[in-house]
């Protein structure tokens, strides 16, 4: 696992560095902790990085805790983060995950996959981005990105997101998991899109099942 991370890298460094993901621009900038890392996942599905990022600091400038969001008004959420896609869902989902956070957890977001999946709208993925991004411990959050590319270079064949989380605690060692979110979405962005990816770049294409069987397929 660690060539293929250190082949990525390399690959998109070469190419032209890649901004931060959403999440790790959270991770280093904001000053909210945990509970800015959870609302930017749950503000981050079907959004673009470059959208999430911009709504989230204008978001966290005006309510800068967990109370103050919790007692936010739905339609002043709405108009903050109206750039984003679902924002009439999404405004009201990031004001109850923090009446509850509030109300139940005494303002503290909790650090466990359990608890975490409990919260509204907060399912495997999001609470793995919390665990990784907000308490650096040790989880794979799968988006499509993870997917797609666990698949194509064949460290996993499954249909789903879920599938491919089991199966990748199963196959890689501990130590790189918190390394595999940030990584291999930097690279699905960037070089390994969903349409048309960079093959020609890559230099980890020699482990590549989706780039053998293009070759293959070319012969």
């Amino acid at each position: 696992m660690k060539k293929i991370l250190c082949g990525m890298i390399d690959t998109m460094n070469s190419v032209k560095p890649p901004r931060m993901t959403a999440l790790r621009e959270l991770h280093e900038v904001e000053t909210g902790g945990p509970f800015s890392i959870l609302i930017g996942t749950i503000l981050s599905a079907r959004t673009k990085d470059e959208s999430t990022t911009k709504v989230c600091k204008i978001l966290f400038s005006k309510y800068k805790n967990v109370k103050s969001l919790a007692n936010a008004k739905v339609k002043d959420v709405e108009k903050i983060i109206k750039s984003i896609g679902f924002y009439h869902v999404k405004s009201k989902r990031i004001i109850e995950v923090a009446k509850i956070i509030d109300s139940q957890y005494y303002g503290i977001v909790p650090d466990d996959l359990e608890t975490l999946v409990k919260l509204p709208g907060v399912g495997r993925k999001t609470a793995n981005c919390v665990l990784v991004y907000a308490f650096e411990k040790p989880a794979i959050p799968v988006d499509i990105h993870v997917h797609r590319i666990s698949n194509r270079l064949g460290l996993v064949q499954t249909k789903t997101p879920e599938e491919t989380e089991q199966e990748l605690m199963k196959k890689i060692q501990k130590k790189y998991w918190i390394e595999i979110n940030d990584t291999f979405v930097m690279y699905g962005q960037n070089i390994c899109k969903p349409v048309s990816p960079m093959c020609e770049v890559c230099k980890i294409k020699k482990n590549c099942e989706y780039y053998k069987s293009k070759k293959y397929l070319k012969n």
